[in-house]
């Protein structure tokens, strides 16, 4: 069966991270298991979302808010290794494992592929929430990354183009003079254009533009 693909078509809802709850995700098909890590979900002031298959966990829409997934490996409409790939692009919702059998192979598949724990059943309480803060903290950081990279590719492209050529040179060590040499334009409009450029990028320091410029790309790639 074709996995429903809303959770990764849905663009993430506006909620902002420090509002919050933390919310932990658990797809299994038992009941019982469900019931039981929702109270243990809430003991910890964690939002427990459960689920019976994970058509129903991915009919859900995405939101932007501290997130992990607990998660059965063996499931009645796709495998938890499946649901793993669907999902491999969101580093902000870290997956643990958990399997009514594990074995050694089955434990390095899932680790391999990035999941960040494995537990098998019955599941210790004090052991599985740890696993969870750890994974609660990695999305928070996962979210606060993606936020960064999205406020830097907002100053970028504020720049004009000649504020972007202006940049590419900077970081790639010209002088003033030799970036105006290379633009055939005066040390004075490159400098004009440098404090500009610096503003718009909420650089204090070159050697923080430089690297402002290695997160959004090569210098050479900047310079377009």
């Amino acid at each position: 069966m074709a996995p429903n693909r809303a959770w990764g078509q849905h663009a993430p809802t506006g909620v902002a991270m420090s509002d919050a709850r933390p919310t932990v995700f658990v797809v299994d098909d038992d009941v019982s298991v469900r019931e039981s890590l929702k109270l243990l979900i809430e003991s910890a002031d964690w939002q427990p979302e459960a689920f019976g298959s994970a058509q129903e966990f991915l009919a859900r829409p995405r939101v932007l808010a501290p997130s992990c997934l607990v998660l059965d490996v063996v499931l009645p409409d796709l495998h938890g290794f499946d649901l793993q790939k669907v999902l491999a692009d969101r580093a902000d919702m870290p997956i643990i494992f958990i399997a009514g059998h594990g074995d050694v192979p089955t434990t390095v598949r899932a680790m391999k592929a990035g999941a960040l724990d494995f537990f098998t059943k019955p599941l210790i309480g004090d052991v599985l929430l740890t696993a969870i803060r750890n994974a609660l903290n990695r999305s928070c950081a996962a979210l606060g990354d993606a936020e960064h990279m999205r406020a830097l590719r907002d100053s970028y492209a504020s720049l004009s183009r000649r504020e972007r050529e202006v940049m590419a040179l900077i970081v790639s060590g010209r002088l003033n003079k030799q970036v105006g040499g290379a633009l055939g334009i005066s040390e004075i409009t490159v400098k004009a254009h440098r404090g500009k450029m610096m503003r718009k990028m909420n650089a204090g320091s070159l050697p923080e533009l430089v690297r402002m410029a290695d997160r959004l790309g090569t210098a050479a790639s900047l310079y377009r």
